[in-house]
Parts: structure tokens; C-alpha cells; sequence
């Protein structure tokens, strides 16, 4: 029997997509994941998914037992300010565990970047690197520049950025160099680093044909998409600013939008080019890597997405020691005329561009404040229009549970003074069915009661003014608009460095 293929960070942007690939190439896979549901009804019926977390050294062991080869995909970007501590010990930790198993070889794709002054997050990616090499076990490091691929978070950004402003107002770091390298590529160099014999640690520096800024990106864009637009350079727009402004505009948020715009106002050229040399891999310059993106992105099959990763919701506040108790309920329910699946069929489509069936405004109004404090908005939408599963984020909230036609429960992912859950569930009566729409939050201290029972009387006016927008669309009759509702203009469904 094969030896398995550990994929880590297997529901990011590149790790899922890299899953596939080695599924479709017939490749014995094992997942390490935090979450078995996350991955459960996405995998191929040979894949394997263990329970784990690289931060805590114990659970790893099921993981790296009686493999050979494994794929180490995980960062912290979407972390607190201690992600760089987090990143070291996930690190020393996925080596220790990797050298008692036996494993013989660690991929690990980092960040490109040279000299002693780079962004906290290249500096950490590249010590990571040194870490699992310090582990002993021979370690395969790839350091690429920025990834344009439909989902990417670089790509996501350039997208929004031009087709949403005709004029731009952009920092210097929208002049400073790269070497973009199109997320086809780089899968391909993963999956060639597989057979390239390596008997001690090995680093490669990848990217694509072309040297360009990210000014040149957007303008390769926009002349594409047949866009005219005007870009305006001042050198005002601190990272802070910047990080704002783009979460404003774009499906990014603070946290994140910082740490990328910290990272590409270094220089990321590829300076030793014996990668092309020994790998079988032909990487292709900006106008093809951006057109395969925008097809894609047209054809709304986006195969990951940035935002994926359970980590793009930064730090999970950690509940150890909080006591729950005063757990409140609220729960309504319409019964309407069609089939289960008929009943289902809106819910299946909720959030994103579909909106929420009621006061649409005030759900983005909510998404505004939630990106003010940190949070994640409501920019990342949903990965397909029509299908949901286990794992997928949506809007600010995270499907926690999927059933089709009968039980889709959401867990909220923005700031919240406590825990909160949306659940749809459907139960068939009699040729007939009842929706049932329940909400629930479990609150933290003074300020979460508060929290509670001051918008109550709102949320019950937005969950019933919703569960009534959702029985209308079940039974095929036009949406009434609930309070001031401006439609959103249509766009593909999207968007990692």
C-alpha cells in the first residue's frame, strides 16, 4: 500500500486545490483539519481526514503516522498581533512530530522576499522555513510572490479595486516590483515537488514570466475588461489607512487588508532562476494568469477562495473558563404550501448577492460596523450562488451545518459580545412544509444581556420581516423590499497573496 500524502491546510485557498488535484491524480490523501465537518463533504471517497491542530503538539501524531510525504500550508495571517509566536510553534511542533514519525520530506510554501527589512509577515513566513529545516527532516521550500488566480486574495483585491472605482487614489506601494505567479503554476510546482529527489533542504524562488507592480496588475485589468480608469499616486496612505480604505472596497477586511499591504511594499522578484532549470514547469506571464483568473471568475467556478480557511476569521476568542448559561432563543415558524426542496431552495441561496429576503441595508449597515471594530463585514459573500457546504464562509457567519432540504445552521463569525447561531430548518407536513427560523446567543457578562435586550425588538422585526421574505420566495411570489433596500449590482461570486 502507498504511503499517504498529508495535505495540511487543506481548506485554504491553495491547499484546496491542491487536494484535488492529487485526488484526481489518483494519490493516497490525508487532510489534517481542526474541523472534520469543514472538509467531510468535500473530499474524494479515498481521502482521509484526521482531527488535529498544529498548535497543539499531542493531536499531531494520527496526522504524520506512516507518511512520507507532507504539504505544510498553513500561516497565521489572519491572526491577532501574536501570530508570529503562533506561527513558531506550529512550526517546531509539525517538525518534532514529522522527524519521530519518519516523514521524509516536508513541502512548505513560503513567502518571497530578501533582506533584513521585510514585513512582519514575509519575516515570519520565511522563519518558518527555518524552523521545520532545524526539525531534521529534509524540507522542500518554495517562496512565491503574489498569487493571481480566481479567489486569490491579490486578485480579489485588484478585481474590486477596478471595476468599483473609475479614479483611484493609491499609496506608493501600488509602484513597488513583484513577480506574480498564477495559481495554476504554482499548484504545479507543488505537485512536482513530490518526485524531485532531495536528500537535504532545498529553497526555490518562484513566479511567473513577467516583473509588473500592482499598478500594472490593475492596469492589465482593467484593459481586459475594456475599463478605463485613472490612477492618482500620493504618499499620504499609511498601511493603516491603506488597510481601511481597502476594506471600505473591496471584500477585504482591516486585519488582513494590513498584513497584505505591509508585505507587497517590499520588492518580491525572483533573483535565483535555477527553479526553472530542474522543475517541468513553464510559468506564464500577467495577461494569461489575469485572463484564466477573469474566466473563471465569469463563469462564477472559483475553486477556493481566500476567505476559506477557517483562520481568514482571525483569532477565534477562546472560551476556556466562560460560563454559559442564559443561552437566549429566538424562534419563529411559517408553514407554506411546496415541497421540502421547494422550501429549501431560498434558504440554500442566502447571503451574498441573494441577500438576506429583509431589510438588506441594515445587514450591510451591521457588516459596516462589524469591519470597523476588526471584524470580517460583509464583503467576503459566498463561494457559488446555488450550493453551500460545511465549512463555507458566508457573509460574516460560518455554515456550520448543511443538510440539503432540510437544516442549514450558521455560526456568526463577526464581533459579538458572546456566541451566536442562525438555523433554517424544514420539516415536510402533509404535501406542505414548515420553515422553521431560529436564532440563538449565548451571551458574555454585563455587556453581552445589553447587547441582548436592547436589539431585540430590531432582530425581531429583521427575523420575522426575513422568515416572511423567505416563505414568499419557497412559494414563487416577487420580494417585497422591507424598509430602504438598494439592489446590489450583479457580480461573479469570488475572490492569498
Amino acid at each position: 500500500m502507498t504511503h499517504p500524502i498529508l495535505v495540511t491546510g487543506a481548506t485554504g485557498y491553495v491547499g484546496g486545490r491542491l487536494r484535488r488535484l492529487l485526488e484526481a491524480d489518483g494519490k493516497r490523501v490525508r487532510c489534517l483539519t481542526r474541523r472534520h465537518t469543514g472538509l467531510a463533504s468535500r473530499v474524494g471517497e479515498t481521502t482521509e481526514i484526521v482531527e488535529g491542530d498544529v498548535l497543539e503538539i499531542e493531536s499531531l501524531g494520527p496526522a504524520l503516522a506512516g507518511v512520507e510525504s507532507a504539504y505544510y500550508l498553513i500561516h497565521s495571517m489572519g491572526s491577532g498581533r501574536d501570530f508570529e509566536e503562533q506561527d513558531r510553534t506550529a512550526a517546531r511542533n509539525f517538525g518534532s512530530v514529522a522527524r519521530g514519525a519518519g516523514v521524509r520530506r516536508i513541502i512548505y510554501l513560503g513567502g518571497l522576499g530578501h533582506g533584513p527589512h521585510l514585513s512582519p509577515h514575509l519575516t515570519s513566513r520565511q522563519e518558518v522555513g527555518e524552523i521545520l529545516r532545524e526539525s531534521g527532516v529534509p524540507v522542500l521550500e518554495f517562496r512565491a510572490s503574489i498569487v493571481i488566480g480566481s479567489g486569490s486574495l491579490s486578485f480579489e483585491m485588484i478585481r474590486a479595486l477596478v471595476e468599483r472605482l473609475p479614479m483611484m487614489i493609491t499609496p506608493r506601494w501600488v509602484e513597488v516590483e513583484a513577480q506574480p505567479i498564477a495559481v495554476d503554476d504554482l499548484l504545479a510546482y507543488l505537485v512536482a515537488a513530490l518526485d524531485i529527489p532531495l536528500a537535504q533542504n532545498q529553497m526555490f524562488e518562484i513566479g511567473g514570466d513577467d516583473r509588473v507592480t500592482y499598478g500594472d496588475l490593475m492596469r492589465e485589468y482593467a484593459r481586459q475588461r475594456g475599463l478605463r480608469r485613472a490612477m492618482i499616486s500620493v504618499p499620504v496612505l499609511t498601511p493603516r489607512l491603506s488597510s481601511l480604505w481597502l476594506g471600505l472596497v473591496t471584500p477585504l477586511y482591516a486585519r488582513v487588508g494590513r498584513k497584505l499591504i505591509e508585505s507587497i511594499k517590499y520588492p518580491t522578484i525572483v533573483r535565483d532562476t535555477s527553479t526553472l532549470e530542474i522543475f517541468p514547469v513553464h510559468p506564464r506571464g500577467i495577461r494569461e494568469a489575469i485572463a484564466a483568473a477573469i474566466r473563471d471568475e465569469e463563469r462564477g467556478i472559483a475553486e477556493s477562495h481566500w476567505y476559506d480557511a477557517l483562520s481568514s476569521k482571525g483569532e477565534g476568542r477562546n472560551w476556556a473558563g466562560v460560563r454559559f448559561g442564559n443561552r437566549f432563543v429566538d424562534s419563529r415558524a411559517r408553514e407554506v404550501n411546496v415541497r421540502p426542496e421547494a422550501a429549501f431552495a431560498p434558504i440554500r441561496r442566502i447571503g451574498g448577492e441573494t441577500g438576506w429576503y429583509a431589510y438588506d441595508w441594515l445587514w450591510r449597515l451591521r457588516g459596516f460596523l462589524d469591519l470597523l471594530v476588526g471584524g470580517v463585514g460583509m464583503r467576503r459573500g459566498r463561494p457559488a450562488p446555488d450550493t453551500l457546504h460545511v465549512g463555507d464562509a458566508l457573509d460574516f457567519w460560518r455554515v456550520e451545518a448543511y443538510e440539503p432540504n432540510r437544516i442549514l445552521r450558521l455560526a456568526a463569525e463577526m464581533r459579538l459580545p458572546g456566541r451566536a447561531w442562525l438555523e433554517f430548518e424544514v420539516v415536510p407536513r402533509n404535501g406542505a412544509s414548515t420553515i422553521r427560523q431560529t436564532a440563538l446567543f449565548d451571551p458574555v457578562g454585563l455587556f453581552g444581556l445589553v447587547y441582548w435586550y436592547s436589539l431585540y425588538p430590531l432582530h425581531s422585526l429583521v427575523f420575522s420581516s426575513m422568515l416572511r421574505g423567505i416563505a414568499r420566495a419557497a412559494t414563487g411570489r416577487p420580494r417585497r423590499i422591507s424598509g430602504w433596500h438598494r439592489p446590489r449590482r450583479r457580480r461573479p461570486s469570488s475572490a492569498v497573496r
